[in-house]
């Protein structure tokens, strides 16, 4: 394999940057020089593409691409909170609309459950510290 230097030189060779191959949107089937490698979220997801709910654009995500965020911002999820096991909510003052099993802090998720997957998903999203802000639809 190369190091970096060899690969800053491969880059200039190519006409490109150092900056545009960060950009290239990471695929799902890469396999590295030590093994396929995942996140802990890219597998879940992965789980969620073989169960068909990208279906039929399934073939455009690369859930690799996807941040926990991204996640739970699917819109996968029940939407109607009466429908949650009663025990979801009992032991809390403020009712979510999801379970929140296990945690004595309480989770925040915004946005959950409110975007619907589009082709080629969260691949070309800008996200820069420090407030990591997104454009819409990203």
């Amino acid at each position: 394999g190369l190091d970096l230097s060899d690969i800053l030189v491969e880059i200039e060779k190519r006409g490109s940057s150092f900056d545009q191959l960060l950009t290239v949107p990471e695929q799902d089937d890469w396999i590295y020089s030590d093994g396929k490698s995942t996140s802990c979220i890219a597998f879940v997801l992965e789980m969620y593409k073989e169960a068909g709910l990208f279906d039929p654009i399934a073939d455009s995500i690369q859930v690799t691409e996807f941040t926990i965020k991204d996640a739970y911002t699917l819109r996968f999820f029940e939407n109607n909170s009466s429908r949650l096991p009663k025990w979801c909510n009992d032991a809390d003052n403020v009712k979510l609309p999801y379970c929140q099993i296990l945690g004595k802090y309480r989770m925040e998720l915004p946005g959950f459950n409110s975007m619907d997957p589009y082709p080629h998903m969260n691949e070309r999203c800008p996200s820069k510290p420090p407030k990591y802000s997104r454009p819409p639809k990203c």
